[in-house]
């Protein structure tokens, strides 16, 4: 598999986490679409939100708890901000590995824009 997200899981490619525990890990997205774009991503590969199987599901939770504890850090909470999740290529999903992106750190308008 060469999947650029389970290779920052891992620790091969020096990516500085700002968060990781036995499931999930984070790291600041290299394209940031806000003060604060954080990506949380589970160290097990599934290739979307959709793939994830129903016995698993508990893994989104974990990745939700990451994304409250990051934005109590980074105080962006309790002024607010957004969790996204793109699911396929219509999706807006350009890596095939489910991840979670915190942004925050100024108004979040919809659409996005």
């Amino acid at each position: 598999m060469d999947c650029i997200f389970c290779a920052i899981a891992r620790g091969e490619l020096g990516t500085k986490l700002i968060y990781e525990d036995e499931d999930v890990v984070a790291f600041e997205d290299l394209n940031p679409q806000a003060p604060t774009h954080i990506l949380v991503i589970p160290r097990r590969h599934y290739p979307s939100l959709q793939d994830v199987p129903k016995d698993e599901i508990g893994i989104v939770a974990r990745l939700a708890a990451a994304a409250q504890e990051l934005a109590a850090e980074r105080r962006i909470w309790p002024s607010g901000y957004r969790l996204v999740v793109n699911s396929g290529s219509e999706g807006g999903q350009t890596v095939s590995h489910l991840h979670l992106h915190v942004l925050g750190g100024r108004q979040m308008v919809w659409p996005p824009g």
